[in-house]
């Protein structure tokens, strides 16, 4: 009778450790095989891969064109100033450029502005290798960089439904801030090192030459035809794209509360060269690091929304990032360590980007396709354009104040915004779930 009670109670323990091994093992594939279920779409695949090497160069420019002008001039307001030229035409353009993207062709938008990012970055290479680089020309550039950036964004969003279908859309956004966040880890770290070694000059040729990968890319994409019923006078179908906005209250809510988290978010970005430098004393190597800290928070909060299936708690998602945003800033502001403020940078990269894929994510399922084009490119208005304005005030009260209290400042109007926008999640959650249910 001793031997059948031993296997009464294995049985009873569960089933034997190389059994637990091998369902622990097919767990988690199954769980890698569902945060990047959007790369089962062959469009997505090779799209991804080109944005993955081109998106390592462009920010090892932003982070080479803040420390040129850091360099050039010493003035935080000037620092906020080339954020200002950079992000403004989106702001200024975006109606037009999401007119543009939904009467014309996406695709070739896209593949326009790529080139046109590839001559961009050629001629900042040439000014600064040569050593004729001025001041004025960064501005001049950063302008021209922010037109071109400005029909870019909402062309390039409206083609994700399209590689991946209305099912794995929130996958295919929440991968591609994956794809930007991860170059965000490495084209900082690199372009602080490179700065340091060989200037600010070779990552912005670098850069250049990262534009033939998404260049090939989109030439290796084969996308449904999209057929452009639009009205006959533009005027017209403009009009309609902000009356749409209006009469759909949740999309108006998430585009009101992306625009005060991005603007207050700005100073933390556009001073972050003060911190490194002028208050923690690591120079460029640590600018690099600072931006290089967001990157690695943000891919660890896109990849937990890349798990996601149904976007029902989506509107929860962005009322805590937005939370979370305000309180980093807060205390990031007066962080005595730099270990501390990376840290606190990771966690600051972690919910700004959640907050933005999230509220991407919401809005993309709710219009209709031949409003995309315009509705994105408000939303892209909500993420990039406002950023010129939290630039421009973050650094004119950082000239006065010191870049401190302007990202103190900053952080306590997120957590008002947030506080604000917390009546209006609830509304927004039933009406994701009655259309999920309808």
């Amino acid at each position: 009778m001793g031997a059948p009670a031993r296997l009464d109670r294995a049985s009873e323990s569960g089933p034997p450790p190389h059994a637990l091994a091998e369902g622990s093992g097919a767990q988690v594939a199954a769980g890698w095989k569902l945060t990047f279920r959007a790369l089962r779409h062959r469009n997505y695949r090779i799209f991804a891969a080109g944005q993955a090497v081109s998106l390592i160069g462009t920010w090892m420019q932003n982070v080479s064109q803040l420390w040129l002008i850091y360099r050039l001039t010493g003035s935080e307001f000037l620092v906020g100033a080339v954020g200002f030229c950079s992000h403004l035409p989106v702001l200024a353009l975006g109606p037009v450029a999401g007119l543009a993207a939904d009467r014309f062709s996406r695709y070739r938008i896209v593949i326009a502005a790529q080139a046109a990012f590839l001559l961009q970055a050629l001629a900042l290479a040439a000014l600064t290798l040569t050593g004729k680089v001025a001041a004025s020309h960064v501005f001049a550039l950063a302008l021209s960089w922010g037109v071109i950036n400005a029909f870019e964004v909402p062309a390039r969003q409206s083609l994700f439904i399209h590689m991946v279908g209305k099912e794995d859309l929130l996958n295919a956004i929440s991968l591609n801030s994956v794809v930007f966040n991860s170059a965000r880890i490495v084209g900082p770290s690199v372009a602080g090192v490179l700065i340091a070694a060989l200037g600010e000059g070779a990552c912005f040729l670098i850069n250049a030459s990262t534009f033939l990968a998404v260049l090939g890319s989109l030439f290796l994409l084969r996308l449904p035809s999209i057929p452009r019923a639009a009205p006959a006078s533009p005027w017209t179908h403009l009009r309609d794209g902000f009356r749409y906005v209006h009469g759909h209250r949740p999309v108006l809510v998430l585009l009101l509360v992306n625009s005060v988290v991005n603007i207050v978010r700005a100073p933390a970005v556009s001073l972050a060269p003060f911190f490194a430098d002028a208050i923690f004393g690591r120079g460029s190597r640590g600018l690099g690091f600072l931006t290089g800290a967001a990157g690695v928070g943000a891919v660890a909060g896109t990849l937990g929304l890349a798990r996601r299936t149904k976007t029902e708690g989506l509107p929860r998602v962005a009322l805590y990032s937005a939370l979370t945003t305000g309180a980093v800033l807060v205390t990031f502001a007066w962080s005595p360590w730099f270990a501390f403020s990376l840290a606190l940078y990771s966690l600051f990269g972690f919910s700004q980007m959640r907050q933005n894929a999230a509220a991407n994510t919401l809005i993309q399922t709710m219009v209709p396709d031949e409003y995309r084009g315009r509705i994105m490119a408000l939303f892209s208005m909500t993420v990039i354009g406002v950023l010129p304005l939290g630039h421009l005030a973050g650094g004119a009260i950082a000239e006065f104040t010191g870049p401190r209290w302007a990202v103190f400042l900053g952080g306590a109007i997120c957590l008002a915004g947030a506080l604000v926008y917390r009546r209006f999640a609830d509304g927004i959650h039933r009406s994701e779930h009655d259309r999920g249910t309808a």
